[in-house]
């Protein structure tokens, strides 16, 4: 295992943190969404599970608009209502507006959760959403509204339980491919009763058989291929969170798999169209102990500071939530107990969580969110409680975390069943935001009002597809339009921050494709450099704080904005 040196004092990165404070504006900013997960009593799977949300800018305004997952009747109708999901426009002053009528994306199966990005390259976002029931591909047309095309793209014609979703380049052609992930095959009429000493109780996700993932190939056309089986993503497990990450450096994406009480995949990239299954051989199928744990969300950052992407895993109660340092090579440890996370995350049931810099200081913070499954925990077991306040652990420069959950202002004390958490700075004022999604509850929008003591540098990355590159002896085509694959260092001074843009991270959710990296006291960064996945290097010195910049793949900045 490496062992790395943390550097005491810094001049560009500020030892104390500011008063980090979250502030719940939901009403004030508009959002009306209340989730429905359509529960009656006779305790069905599905409704533990929901729902997604997402932070994307779906109308290229350069503000991160809001997409919410919403459920639906199991059985008989509950409600004279029909659920639906709901898309919310960033009005740029702080509210949001209703536009689902609109846009069309107000899909009204039994949602679970979502992903997004610009699957044909026409430099407008498209939204995939996954269901308890069949799946749906939203086309974003660019003129405010979207088509239903999940048909005429390919998408698998049958119900599934489908629960995470992630877009990426895997063949490194320009085009982003999809991975779902599918949880469990259970029939409504035929689940078994789970009740425990006479009191109902929804079932253990063992009762059920595990059902196959999905892998579709991007055919550039508008259509996907299923090439699950030739790409040898073979392995059953019980899956919920997917997300695509380059865990050793080799300018290929892996495939990283959270699976509910089942050891977890990574699927190594062999960088011709298959992937080999490692989970075990690196290190992170399981914890410290050799347990496989109730995997709910997942994300991947550097959190170090040491130039690779390490694993965040969300758990179940009993089940610390686990943190995973990667050693540069791919190969992962269990640092759980060493980063102070063991005894705080024990007792909560996490779902969402994220790495992300709440006060700019440059090293990224942990959110988790929180709540149980059962609604009935209470007369079921002696400890658990169904509401629970969600966690935000600070990042202290040293490889190890602290809970600042209780200081850090209303926001963060807020006690419900949360679900899906998604980062984003919704209100451009150069701070990340958080949305917290609440089963069969209001979501939560906690602005950051944490005084602005530190600088920051906003990015937005746009491959250049239709371009063709040389690098180094090879001929390339160029990056897809998001930038997905991307990798982004900044220098300053003797410190290095790493980067990148994802689709699908948390649980069930969608980050914003901006980056916002705190920069910590430090007026400038020495260098920027931006590694596209077709090989090209685009590289810029002397970078100003505080604005944002738009990066076009073979040109650097063609933007600027305060």
């Amino acid at each position: 295992m490496k062992r790395i040196v943390y550097v005491a004092f810094t001049l560009w990165a500020s030892l104390t943190y500011a008063e980090i404070q979250f502030t719940r504006v939901t009403d004030e900013a508009g959002v009306q969404f209340r989730h429905f997960n359509g529960a009656t009593g006779v305790k069905h799977l599905p409704e533990t599970m929901g729902g997604g949300a997402a932070f994307f800018d779906y109308n290229n305004d350069d503000l991160p608009d809001l997409y919410f997952v919403n459920g639906a009747p199991l059985t008989e109708s509950t409600t004279n209502v029909q659920p639906t999901n709901r898309l919310y426009r960033n009005s740029g002053d702080g509210t949001f507006t209703d536009v689902t009528e609109l846009t069309g994306v107000g899909n009204t199966e039994y949602g679970i959760g979502c992903c997004v990005a610009d699957y044909d390259n026409d430099g407008n976002r498209d939204l995939f959403v996954t269901n308890f029931g069949h799946n749906a591909l939203y086309h974003n047309k660019g003129d405010g509204s979207f088509n239903d095309v999940t048909h005429a793209a390919g998408i698998i014609d049958e119900p599934c339980f489908s629960t995470g979703c992630a877009f990426a380049d895997y063949n490194n052609d320009g085009w982003l491919d999809l991975v779902v992930v599918n949880y469990v095959l259970t029939d409504l009429e035929t689940a078994p009763d789970c009740s425990q000493n006479g009191i109902a109780a929804y079932c253990r996700p063992e009762d059920f058989a595990p059902a196959p993932d999905v892998l579709y190939q991007n055919n550039g056309d508008g259509s996907f291929t299923d090439v699950t089986q030739i790409a040898g993503l073979i392995a059953l497990g019980r899956g919920l969170g997917a997300i695509w990450t380059d865990v050793n450096n080799d300018g290929w994406v892996d495939l990283y798999i959270a699976n509910d009480r089942e050891p977890n995949f990574l699927y190594r990239n062999n960088g011709d169209g298959t992937f080999t299954e490692l989970g075990e051989l690196h290190g992170i199928a399981r914890n410290e102990h050799g347990d496989a744990e109730s995997s709910m969300g997942i994300d991947t950052a550097d959190y170090d500071n040491d130039g690779d992407f390490d694993v965040i895993l969300t758990h179940y109660q009993a089940e610390t939530n686990t943190l995973y340092q990667n050693d540069g090579n791919g190969v992962f440890w269990d640092v759980t107990a060493q980063s102070r996370l063991s005894e705080p995350t024990l007792l909560p049931l996490a779902w969402g969580t994220g790495f992300v810099d709440i006060d700019n200081d440059g090293w990224l913070d942990l959110f988790f969110a929180n709540g149980h499954l059962h609604d009935n925990i209470e007369a079921l077991e002696e400890i658990g409680v169904y509401q629970q306040q969600n966690q935000l652990f600070h990042n202290q420069q040293n490889g190890t975390y602290a809970d600042i959950s209780d200081t850090s202002g209303g926001g963060m004390r807020i006690e419900k069943s949360s679900r899906g958490a998604i980062f984003g700075d919704y209100d451009n004022d150069g701070d990340l935001d958080i949305l917290v999604t609440n089963i069969a509850d209001t979501p939560d929008l906690l602005r950051n009002d944490t005084p602005p003591v530190h600088h920051w540098l906003r990015i937005n990355l746009v491959g250049s597809f239709n371009n063709n590159f040389s690098v180094g002896t090879l001929h390339r085509k160029g990056s897809n339009r998001d930038g997905l694959g991307a990798k982004v260092t900044l220098q300053i001074g003797d410190m290095h921050l790493l980067r990148e843009v994802k689709s699908g991270a948390s649980y069930l959710s969608q980050n914003s494709h901006q980056l916002l990296i705190g920069l910590g006291t430090a007026e400038q960064v020495d260098r920027l450099i931006v590694h596209w996945q077709s090989g090209v290097r685009d590289e810029m010195e002397n970078v100003q704080c505080n604005q944002q910049l738009t990066i076009q793949e073979g040109d650097g900045i063609i933007t600027r904005k305060p």
